[in-house]
């Protein structure tokens, strides 16, 4: 190739990649994208087209994947619409997207919600979806008092566990907040397990912010910089919402002195006083803090 570009977010290589960098990486052939639809709950993304492989990412029910190759072993490479990663997941829990498809019309706002065969919470769930999923809601059914939102493959939610896309909350910590206690997962991105960056972006969503996935990414691009840099004094303005970053590693304040964060230091979703947090990260995780962003 011709030029060095982030496997997360350009689908290049050198056999194969995206048509519109024709011209700008050299590679095998060149191939325009197939529009897919998650059907999975969630599905993992991998670097590598092998269930051993790490999980990079993981795609949510209803995100689009744009997909450039798929394999007679199973595997589909592309990239999430939600926001351009790129890699490699399973063919079977995506599906073809045709021009007739129904586009989403809102989010999943309960951290998890089920799926009924019916408009009807005692019939056996069919699985359920994670906080951000995306959903195409139709007709509304109500059942002894409680609303039901029809699917397109004929299932039903609870209307009330949706908002519509593009709904923004006053305040989206309390989003990253309702997930505390969710295990510590490496890649995850839903309510059932996330990591660092991925609790940031998923509540963040919730207020407006399009975050990208991983911790350096956003600390490159989110909001706009404090001006903090590693070795300075904390500023004395810190507060809620602001984004703190470490080699790796991302919180969220929930109060100038209260950190919220994904971590494997207790494996879930806590909150710890942010003094206490930056001894420990300090000595034994991460390093110094390098730096500080606000939505």
């Amino acid at each position: 190739m011709t030029a060095t570009l982030d496997r997360r977010r350009h689908p290049v290589r050198a056999d194969l990649a995206a048509t519109r960098y024709r011209g700008e990486v050299e590679a095998a052939r060149f191939v325009d994208p197939q529009p897919f639809r998650v059907t999975a709950a969630t599905t993992p993304l991998r670097r590598d087209p092998r269930p051993d492989c790490g999980i990079d990412t993981e795609a949510l029910a209803g995100e689009i994947v744009d997909v450039y190759e798929t394999t007679m072993e199973g595997w589909a490479w592309g990239q999430l619409r939600t926001d351009g990663y790129v890699g490699w997941l399973s063919s079977d829990d995506i599906a073809p997207l045709d021009a007739a498809a129904p586009v989403a019309t809102h989010l999943v706002r309960a951290l998890r919600t089920f799926r009924y065969p019916g408009p009807d919470l005692k019939l056996p769930p069919l699985g359920l979806l994670s906080l951000g999923a995306q959903v195409a809601a139709g007709a509304i059914t109500e059942t002894r008092g409680l609303a039901y939102a029809r699917l397109p493959d004929g299932s039903f939610v609870v209307a009330r566990h949706l908002v519509p896309v593009g709904h923004v909350e006053p305040d989206w910590v309390a989003v990253a907040e309702s997930l505390v206690g969710t295990p510590y997962l490496w890649g995850g991105r839903s309510s059932l397990g996330l990591d660092c960056s991925a609790l940031v972006q998923l509540a963040a969503v919730f207020g407006g912010h399009a975050l990208p996935r991983d911790s350096d990414m956003q600390e490159a691009e989110a909001g706009t910089s404090l001006g903090f840099r590693e070795g300075d004094p904390l500023p004395q303005d810190l507060r809620r919402g602001d984004l703190l970053f470490w080699r790796g590693h991302v919180g969220v304040l929930s109060a100038p002195d209260l950190l919220t964060h994904a971590n494997g230091f207790t494996m879930t979703v806590s909150q710890e006083p942010l003094a206490a947090a930056l001894a420990r990260i300090g000595a034994k995780e991460y390093g110094a803090l390098t730096a500080i962003r606000r939505l």
